[in-house]
């Protein structure tokens, strides 16, 4: 019988291990996902001379087969269990990853040399990961939201998105090493074994001693959870900080390394530097990810602050990072704008994920989880594109200018319209895992 209070049941170790692995299963996602968006796919595409716009495209089609399948394994997370569908998410993040490297180095090596087919072929092995790979972070958000009061949702939550966050932080400057000292490719091998042997780990070690609660309940499911009042604000949050990151994360690279060149900050390339920017793009993409991590490890924990001041204040702080980005073309200031990046990151995301969390109850978490993961891949379907497009034919700047608009109304609408309803009010912690 669980107990009434945090202090009449404490955490059993068990359970804070098992977070610590979902933790760090995220963790290889991020750092995967990062390593490709910021350091291996612009300096492969600019090698194999490839369109600009393949690289957006890459990632926009891997978005939406992450949005439309990421319901789906948040709902069979409970049915299946938590532990089954984030080792089979893990195991489809690695089986892209090898194919993803594969396909590059056979264009790198002169084997393929058709740049149409290239194409198809990276997009193909990106896709698994779309397909399969959504599975992890629904049923990773769904085990800490079945095991976690909703007091302290929020703060494990953030502590559990964390793990994506120090992936990002550890992803650009690892590959920005192994792209130096090994091969262009060596950092998606890496990772791919990692997320291997993560996955292994779940599998076979990850508690799972109760099935989810699945019972018949009262709500707009039959009609689609999306459309509840308390949860469908969160998830329009959630599309908008989607889309404005895809735009800014999938943009910076580019216009950081085209501008700093323009300004004479950046050598050309030569027989000994083939990737010319490639550190300072990793040192300040590290920037970034150690802010996000800080605001929520650090910050979110001791400011105590409720969903909707985190969506508001994250919203704010992008707005300014975008803002800076596009003011002074210095390592410093791309620096700065992208520590702003971070924090807003770090506050927006966690904010409208618990938020969500708490607007249903114990029977749904795996069902919010799957929309909320859906959300956060949903403005990337269109975004790489668009960004890049509007990069290259409108203007450089343009794609941050309409990023800090969209936050815009993101922030008045956060402030008008998203308010946790706190749908599981028993605040006991189930003791077993």
């Amino acid at each position: 019988m669980a107990m009434t209070t945090e202090a009449a049941s404490p955490t059993p170790p068990e359970r804070r291990g098992a977070f610590r692995l979902l933790f760090f299963a995220l963790m290889a996602v991020g750092a995967g996902n990062t390593m490709l968006i910021t350091s291996v796919l612009p300096l492969l595409v600019r090698r194999l001379e490839l369109p600009a716009w393949t690289a957006g495209a890459i990632f926009s089609l891997s978005a939406f087969l992450w949005v439309v399948t990421s319901p789906y394994w948040g709902k069979k997370s409970n049915r299946w269990g938590r532990r089954p569908v984030a080792a089979l998410g893990m195991a489809g993040f690695a089986l892209s990853m090898i194919l993803f490297g594969t396909v590059g180095a056979l264009s790198l090596g002169g084997f393929i040399t058709f740049w149409p087919l290239i194409f198809v072929l990276l997009i193909s092995g990106r896709s698994l990961f779309g397909i399969f790979g959504s599975g992890t972070n629904p049923a990773a958000q769904a085990y800490v939201a079945d095991r976690t009061s909703s007091k302290k949702r929020t703060e494990e939550i953030a502590s559990l998105t964390s793990g994506f966050t120090f992936g990002t932080a550890i992803g650009p400057s690892l590959a920005g090493v192994l792209i130096k000292q090994v091969h262009l490719l060596a950092p998606v091998y890496v990772i791919a074994i990692i997320a291997s042997v993560i996955g292994l780990l779940i599998w076979f070690r990850l508690p799972e001693n109760r099935p989810p609660q699945i019972e018949e309940v009262e709500t707009n499911e039959g009609k689609g959870l999306w459309r509840e009042p308390g949860v469908r604000p969160f998830l329009i949050y959630g599309i908008g900080l989607s889309l404005v990151s895809g735009v800014m994360l999938q943009t910076f690279p580019y216009f950081m390394l085209d501008r700093l060149y323009e300004a004479g900050l950046l050598p050309d390339a030569s027989p000994t530097n083939e990737n010319p920017g490639a550190g300072e793009l990793s040192i300040v993409m590290t920037l970034g990810a150690l802010a996000t991590l800080t605001a929520q490890l650090a910050l979110i924990p001791r400011l105590k602050l409720s969903p909707k001041a985190l969506m508001i204040s994250g919203s704010v702080l992008l707005i300014m990072s975008a803002f800076l980005t596009i003011s002074i073309p210095t390592l410093e200031i791309f620096g700065l704008a992208q520590i702003l990046y971070g924090i807003g990151q770090g506050f927006s995301r966690p904010g409208f994920t618990s938020g969500a969390s708490l607007a249903v109850g114990t029977t749904l978490q795996g069902n919010v989880a799957g929309l909320v993961t859906a959300a956060n891949g949903m403005g990337f379907v269109a975004s790489p594109i668009f960004g890049l497009w509007a990069y290259e034919n409108i203007h450089p700047a343009f794609p941050f200018i309409f990023s800090a608009v969209v936050l815009s109304f993101m922030g008045l609408f956060a402030y008008f319209r998203a308010t946790a309803s706190y749908a599981d009010d028993d605040e006991a912690e189930t003791p077993d895992v």
